[in-house]
């Protein structure tokens, strides 16, 4: 399949390209950004093209994959999937629930295949662990944290203008929902929403199959604290989210393997941009309980 990039941010540069350039089965394409220079730097490091014209890389691919702010990345999905190309996305799908809705109604007509990377999603040993507790009945309660440090210490997405301007519920927020989601079912309501220090947010969450969840989600937390937990309680006893050796570049292997596979069999995955929609709509269902 050749792909090409879009963005040439530090996720493009650390994840999406070293990904795309090792992937035996993926021919990496070439690469556009909003900055040329940045585009020609990144592309001659992997070994590929600069496009300075987005349509003209899209005639040249079979696929796109986007590493830039969510508002851009809708604009450009809902483009690349009019003119025919897979996607895949990266969390959030969108920064509004409108421009979300777009996304998929062109997924959609054009029939494009599309794949949103979670990254805990696409990790091996977490994978198998969410669809064992997805498989078991009878859960009752969860509690997810996202403690990041981005903004407190010497982070490359530091500086991100949408990560400030949205905070965690929209940065980590999608991690949470997405292994939430397919072990507790959909969320119903968005019962709670609160500020904690900095931009924290803690949510809690009733989930259709009559379990509930409260979420944790922070940018801003103290280096010591910073780190990922899901914990399950139910029948089945206390479940903790394994800890994954696979990093991004590995992750992103597997979303490239889910997306030609859903591309070459018309079997939607279960990240495609409908499930991106859905956990924008919960974000943004939150959203407006911070807001009020």
């Amino acid at each position: 399949m050749r792909i090409g990039l879009l963005g040439t941010g530090p996720w493009a540069e650390g994840a999406h390209a070293p990904a795309l350039s090792r992937h035996g089965d993926v021919d990496f394409a070439g690469v556009w950004g909003r900055r040329p220079e940045a585009a020609k730097e990144l592309a001659d490091r992997f070994g590929t093209r600069t496009y300075d014209d987005v349509d003209a890389l899209l005639a040249d691919v079979d696929a796109v994959a986007i590493a830039l702010p969510p508002d851009i990345q809708a604009a450009l999905a809902v483009r690349a999937a009019r003119a025919g190309r897979h996607l895949l996305l990266d969390k959030p799908l969108a920064s509004t629930v409108g421009q979300g809705r777009v996304v998929v109604d062109a997924v959609r007509a054009s029939g494009v295949a599309s794949v949103v990377f979670f990254t805990t999603r696409f990790q091996s040993v977490a994978e198998a662990w969410i669809a064992e507790q997805a498989a078991e009945k009878g859960w009752f309660t969860a509690r997810a944290e996202w403690l990041g440090s981005v903004f407190t210490t010497d982070s490359p997405f530091g500086a991100s203008p949408w990560r400030r301007e949205k905070g965690a519920l929209w940065d980590v927020g999608p991690h949470a929902l997405s292994v939430l989601l397919p072990v507790l079912g959909d969320v119903r309501r968005v019962a709670a929403a609160a500020h904690g220090p900095g931009d924290t947010a803690h949510l809690v969450l009733e989930h259709a199959d009559g379990a509930s969840s409260t979420l944790t989600l922070s940018l801003t937390a103290p280096p010591a604290a910073a780190g990922a937990a899901v914990e399950l309680r139910g029948e089945a006893g206390a479940r903790l989210l394994p800890r994954s050796p696979d990093g991004a570049v590995p992750a992103l292997e597997r979303a490239l393997d889910a997306l030609m596979t859903a591309a070459r069999t018309g079997v939607p995955h279960p990240c495609d941009a409908a499930f991106g929609l859905r956990v924008t709509e919960i974000l943004a269902s939150a959203e407006a309980l911070l807001d009020g």
